[in-house]
């Protein structure tokens, strides 16, 4: 899939819902819920560090940014965050691709 044409927060909100639900489609977890932006990755969804780095994956090859700065996301203080929503990954993501719009890529 290539690179997404709006950058703004219901466009992005719907990529990231989208992968994740192709990242879960097949898992046999206890979630019976419809992932939305209050979904947490760990405590709902029961996503594994390899989970976090395919999302990652996922979500650079769709915006097809290899430079987005997920430590951001990813660390507080120097150690990994217990867990995340949907709407935090959104709200970093809204974020870091506004602010390189403005000329910075092609």
């Amino acid at each position: 899939m290539g690179v997404v044409e709006g950058k703004d927060r219901a466009a992005i909100q719907g990529v990231v819902l989208q992968i994740l639900k192709n990242l879960t489609a097949d898992w046999d977890n206890d979630y019976g819920g419809e992932i939305g932006p209050e979904t947490s990755l760990i405590g709902e969804l029961a996503f594994e560090s390899i989970d976090v780095v395919e999302l990652v994956v996922s979500i650079e090859g769709r915006f097809q940014r290899r430079d987005l700065p997920f430590e951001k996301l990813l660390m507080r203080d120097g150690l990994y965050v217990e867990d995340l929503t949907v709407g935090q990954v959104v709200d970093f993501l809204e974020t870091e691709l506004a602010k390189r719009q403005d000329g910075q890529n092609a």
